[in-house]
């Protein structure tokens, strides 16, 4: 989330996240409490996940424009949705899923349809959404909570198909190497023809492999630029030729510079959100003393 007009006050929400017991592949979850009113207007932008916003508030709560579309409440948003802002005012509790593309093609069925759009919960969850919002805005606890989503989740899982296996390991090759597989190398791999994985892997995940592997190349760099990390070493460590194509990248995704997208507020809780994806943030002094492309770590 990169706040474009009043920014969150991060001070005033409470985060909690999932026991590993609620934990499943390919799923995160976070959940995030507003202790007081504010005020929020708040752009989001391309990340690897189709992403649940499950509003859990007893009041009005966000709402949400995307390409002209506008949508309140729970919503499903899709890989590269494109100028998506949100905004809201007042006290709130809002559950976040993040589903890995393999994840939401299974849990949601035609994932790929929400490809660059945003839509209602109810038409992607099916009609047991609103029952399910109940459950979660009942449970009294954050931890109960998550208990329920992962059972939601779990059950959606087990009962719908999985991808081809094929698609699938492109996915998980290309999000372990944080983007920098060589794309047209993978389909010897799985011993398909180019033709063939890329028209199935569009088709069951809603983009290409190799806009799949610029889209995960780009949150690890923006991750890496926010913790700290010069542009020029984050260039080389993700993969990028130079400092101009990932300035070029930056910008295609998120409108932004890198500068700007180091100071940008839609990262600055995510080390409390999903700790397990986000590097370390590094002093200003270690920052200082970090030759330009030699010692960028990895979580």
């Amino acid at each position: 989330m990169l706040a474009a007009g009043t920014p969150p006050d991060w001070a005033m929400v409470d985060i909690s996240v999932p026991r590993p017991a609620d934990r499943l592949p390919g799923i995160s979850m976070a959940g995030f409490d507003n202790r007081a009113p504010m005020r929020a207007d708040i752009a989001m932008v391309a990340h690897p996940s189709v992403t649940l916003l499950i509003d859990l508030s007893e009041e009005a709560g966000l709402v949400y424009d995307a390409r002209g579309r506008r949508e309140h409440g729970s919503v499903a948003i899709g890989l590269l949705p494109g100028d998506l802002r949100a905004t809201g005012q007042g006290i709130g509790s809002y559950l976040q899923i993040r589903l890995q593309p393999v994840a939401a093609a299974a849990i949601l069925g035609a994932s790929a349809e929400l490809s660059g759009t945003i839509a209602p919960l109810a038409d992607v969850w099916g009609p047991d959404a609103e029952q399910a919002e109940d459950r979660l805005r009942a449970a009294p606890s954050w931890d109960e909570r998550f208990s329920i989503a992962s059972e939601l989740l779990g059950r959606r899982l087990a009962a719908r198909p999985p991808v081809d296996p094929e698609v699938a390991h492109t996915w998980r090759r290309t999000f372990t190497d944080r983007g920098r597989i060589r794309v047209d190398g993978m389909a010897d791999e799985v011993g398909w023809s180019r033709k063939r994985l890329w028209s199935r892997f569009r088709a069951q995940l809603g983009l290409t492999p190799k806009r799949a592997a610029q889209l995960v190349r780009f949150d690890h760099a923006a991750h890496l630029l926010a913790a700290g990390h010069p542009a020029a070493a984050v260039a080389a460590a993700s993969g990028y030729v130079d400092q101009s194509h990932l300035h070029r990248e930056i910008k295609a995704f998120a409108g932004l510079t890198p500068t700007a997208i180091a100071a940008a507020p839609w990262l600055a809780i995510d080390d409390r959100a999903w700790p397990d994806a986000v590097p370390a943030r590094r002093s200003a002094a270690a920052r200082d003393d970090l030759p330009d492309g030699a010692a960028v770590c990895f979580p």
